[in-house]
């Protein structure tokens, strides 16, 4: 079995990202999150993972602070897992892979869940990177300043 290597301390943004979301377990455990999910057995339900994988990324998720335990909102035994201020700033992260998977993976007309506004009951807008002055900005008009690079 090939060792994990850890990205912890990459110069790269995205590389320490993926050392803490990088599977795709941990971003379905973060999308169902955001859909509501909150139990063990909830998570376990939705996406029919292996207990022992599904309590390592939960522990995971809650030792890097994208999740937090608290009682059960229903005052019963069990503990809920609740995104915390770190993990709500996923949002943009999980909306940009559901528009990419909407753009490249469905057939034309093929049926899908869609992303809605709460109040309008509308399809939510694209996302599009804007310079400072809100202009679309695309990958070529970009590029990644290294740390060493002057």
């Amino acid at each position: 079995m090939v060792k994990r290597v850890s990205f912890g301390h990459a110069p790269c943004p995205v590389a320490r990202a993926l050392d803490v979301i990088g599977d795709w377990w941990s971003l379905l455990i973060i999308r169902d999150a955001f859909d509501g999910v909150r139990r063990f057995s909830e998570f376990e339900a939705s996406l029919g993972i292996a207990k022992g994988i599904l309590a390592s990324r939960l522990r995971n998720l809650t030792e890097h602070g994208i999740l937090e335990t608290a009682p059960a909102s229903d005052r019963s035994a069990y503990r809920e897992y609740l995104l915390t201020e770190k993990g709500r700033g996923l949002f943009l992260v999980i909306v940009a892979l559901r528009q990419w998977g909407e753009d490249h993976l469905y057939r034309p007309g093929e049926p899908r869940s869609s992303l809605i506004n709460t109040e309008t009951n509308e399809p939510i807008s694209r996302l599009e990177l804007r310079t400072g002055d809100g202009l679309p900005l695309s990958w070529a008009g970009t590029r990644v300043k290294k740390v060493d690079a002057a």
